[in-house]
C-alpha cells in the first residue's frame, strides 16, 4: 500500500507491507532511486516485519526541497519512525542515510544492514556527475550529495565509533565502484560479507542478498 505523510516538514511517499505488529523494517533505495527499487524483497520482509519502504527526499514522488545534506534525509526518517525502533536496510546513499540515522537517532534504530555504501573517507579520480535528462529525482540531490560523499564532514567517521547495534556491511567486492569494506572497520563489532557482483548486490544477486540478510537477522 502507497501513502504520503508529512515528516520533518515534508512530503514522503512510502510503501508499506507486512503486519503492523511485527517488528518494523525500513528499506532505503539508492540514490536516482525510489521504493520500487525493493520490489519483490519488500514481500520477501513483509513475511515477518512490517515494512515501510520510503522514497527519499529528492526522489520519486516525495518532495525535492532543493536542500540535501545527509543528516536532514536522515532526520526525515526519524520522523517518519515517530519513535518506532526499526531495522534499517539501506543500499548506497540508502546505506549513508541509515547510517547516519544510527548516528543521529540511535533509540530508533535496532539492527543496520549497509548495502555497498561510500565509507565516509576522501574519495579522489571520482568522475563529476553529468546531467542528463533523466527524471524521477532532483539533480541538485545529485550535486550536493557527490560533494558530501567524496570529500565528508571529519565528524561522519568520529560518528560511526558511537554505533552500537549489530550492523551488517554487504560490499559489491572488486566488480563495484565503491568501497564499503572500510566501513566494516570504523562500526564497531560490525560484520563484513563480500558478494562479488558489484554495486546492485540486491537485484544482480538477489537470492545470495536475502540469504546473508536473513542469516543476519534473529530468527
Amino acid at each position: 500500500m502507497l501513502h504520503d505523510t508529512t515528516a520533518n516538514g515534508l512530503k514522503i511517499h512510502y510503501r508499506e507491507e507486512g503486519s503492523p505488529d511485527a517488528p518494523l523494517l525500513v528499506l532505503l533505495h539508492g540514490r536516482t532511486a525510489n521504493h520500487n527499487d525493493w520490489n519483490g524483497i519488500t514481500q520477501h520482509f513483509a513475511r515477518r516485519y512490517h515494512v515501510l519502504a520510503p522514497d527519499l527526499r529528492g526522489h520519486g514522488a516525495s518532495d525535492y526541497p532543493g536542500h540535501y545534506a545527509v543528516p536532514d534525509m536522515a532526520a526525515d526518517i526519524a520522523a517518519l519512525l515517530d519513535g518506532r525502533r526499526a531495522t534499517v536496510v539501506g543500499h548506497s546513499l540508502g546505506g549513508v542515510v541509515a547510517y547516519h540515522l544510527a548516528m543521529g537517532h540511535p533509540e530508533l534504530v535496532e539492527r543496520l544492514v549497509l548495502e555497498d555504501p561510500a565509507a565516509p573517507l576522501p574519495m579522489t579520480g571520482r568522475p563529476a556527475p553529468v546531467r542528463d535528462d533523466s527524471t524521477g529525482f532532483d539533480w541538485e540531490m545529485i550535486v550536493q550529495t557527490e560533494r558530501q560523499l567524496v570529500d565528508p564532514d571529519p565528524a561522519w567517521a568520529e560518528g560511526l565509533a558511537r554505533i552500537a547495534v549489530p550492523t551488517l556491511v554487504i560490499s559489491g567486492g572488486p566488480s563495484s565502484a565503491i568501497r564499503a569494506e572500510p566501513l566494516a572497520g570504523m562500526i564497531p563489532g560490525a560484520h563484513l560479507a563480500t558478494i562479488d557482483v558489484g554495486h546492485l548486490i540486491h537485484m544482480d544477486a538477489r537470492a545470495e542478498f536475502l540469504r546473508t540478510v536473513d542469516a543476519f537477522l534473529p530468527s
